[in-house]
């Protein structure tokens, strides 16, 4: 599957989950205490329980991104085509590499993060 059809299919699901996930409007209940009040309003909304799902999407979408950054540094055909630069090369791969995952850990941490609040 090429990169661009890829993308387009995340945002495409991503358009899907954020048109759906509202829900419709329900009919109105006057609660006795606040108690009633919030079970009443977690009951009467169920798109509280689509953080968590919108979270772990994103950090997949964080994962993906991770991926698909590793593997088009593209180290390997450079060390190919000089073999006497293969060492700084190589460090550069991988700190590249390096930062790539610690991006891509924060955007896990920071969708997990999300969906907690």
């Amino acid at each position: 599957m090429k990169i661009g059809t890829m993308i387009k299919f995340l945002a495409l699901a991503m358009l899907a989950i954020a048109l759906l996930g509202p829900a419709t409007a329900m009919a109105q209940v006057q609660p006795a205490s606040v108690d009633e009040a919030a079970t009443l309003a977690r009951a009467n909304n169920p798109s509280l329980g689509y953080g968590r799902g919108l979270a772990a999407l994103a950090a997949a979408v964080a994962v993906v991104g991770a991926g698909i950054g590793i593997g088009m540094i593209g180290a390997v055909e450079s060390i190919a085509r000089q073999p006497e630069a293969a060492g700084d090369i190589r460090g550069s791969m991988i700190l590249t590499a390096a930062l790539i995952e610690g991006a891509a850990l924060f955007g896990i941490v920071v969708a997990f993060l999300a969906s907690a609040a």
